[in-house]
């Protein structure tokens, strides 16, 4: 029989338990985006009536694909304190070389590998003057954004092109699962996901690009090359956005040099909504997924709930100004 001082130690063991099990949760990044994006869910299913549809919430998994692409790039060069302006016009850029060639007779193969290097290849430029010049990320990137978007004009003869290639548009296919129709581009954005997901929390790559971010000086102290992670990070990241490419192509069947304006601010916002921090070495891949998965459900939700667009750009942005600022109070606290 348990006596009365036994139960109370057996309570207090497990209270303590909780507690632990309760600090533990909230420090993991990605609790916080999930925890906004379900609150979100339930309130455009409440005050909507066709939001939680299958047709809906498919096509906010569609709308998510290329985003999610691009927002994972620019994940991986926020986590080493840098950013990137210039992602939806690499990715642009790949849909021309693409389409074009593609349109003009050439082999749809060559087209797609001849896209993919291109990317790769302004990643590895942004790459080496950050890295290796040692020249601020946002002028780099904010310069290539420039450059990238006249080329791809001047390519394009300021023209889209149509898409007819089943390699090209390989993407946009999929399953029907009853009124759900899952893009085979939803699967490789989940396959990329948990790919560097599993990358980042065991490679010794991923943790130099958290090391690097959180603090270079220390890093190279301890035997890490940060100009060699940095350039990695980059031209990775231009790969990804190569990707995005074929896609994008994939869904739109078109390639058009006036596209995806404004994804390198919505790649921002859906990493910043995803928990990770702008001042880099802080952050998870998984929330960036979420944070993406964030800004679509609110535009899906507001623009059923019929809120003008310009409505929607405040309250995103609105947003992101008090996430960050919630990141720089808690950066701030920590380093007391």
């Amino acid at each position: 029989m348990r006596t009365p001082v036994t139960s109370r130690a057996a309570g207090g063991e497990r209270r303590a338990r909780l507690r632990e099990t309760l600090r533990y949760t909230l420090r993991t990044p990605a609790v916080g985006p999930l925890a906004a994006l379900l609150i979100a869910v339930v309130v455009f299913s409440i005050t909507t009536e066709t939001f939680l549809t299958p047709q809906n919430l498919s096509l906010v998994l569609q709308q998510s694909i290329v985003l999610g692409t691009l927002a994972l790039g620019q994940s991986l060069i926020i986590l080493t304190a840098g950013i990137d302006l210039s992602n939806g016009a690499i990715a642009v850029l790949g849909t021309i070389v693409m389409a074009k060639l593609a349109f003009e007779g050439g082999n749809p193969l060559g087209a797609l590998l001849l896209g993919l290097a291109v990317a790769t290849f302004l990643g590895l430029v942004n790459g080496l003057l950050v890295a290796r010049l040692g020249l601020p990320p946002f002028i780099v990137t904010l310069g290539a954004l420039t450059v990238v978007f006249a080329v791809s004009r001047l390519y394009s003869h300021s023209r889209s092109y149509p898409v007819t290639s089943g390699l090209l548009l390989f993407w946009g296919k999929g399953i029907q699962l009853g009124a759900v129709f899952l893009t085979w581009g939803t699967f490789l954005l989940m396959g990329l996901y948990a790919l560097f997901w599993y990358v980042l929390a065991n490679t010794a790559w991923g943790r130099h690009i958290y090391a690097v971010g959180n603090a270079p000086e220390s890093a190279r102290l301890t035997g890490i090359s940060v100009w060699r992670t940095v350039l990695s990070v980059y031209v990775t990241a231009g790969f990804l956005y190569g990707i995005a490419s074929w896609q994008a192509l994939g869904r739109i069947a078109n390639a058009d040099p006036n596209a995806y304006q404004t994804a390198n601010l919505e790649s921002i916002t859906a990493v910043v909504l995803g928990g990770t921090s702008l001042f880099g070495g802080r952050g998870s891949i998984i929330g960036t997924l979420i944070g993406t998965l964030i800004v679509n459900v609110l535009r899906s939700g507001l623009t059923q709930a019929g809120i003008d667009s310009l409505y929607q750009d405040v309250a995103t942005g609105t947003l992101v100004v008090v996430v960050v600022g919630v990141d720089q109070v808690l950066r701030r606290s920590g380093s007391r």
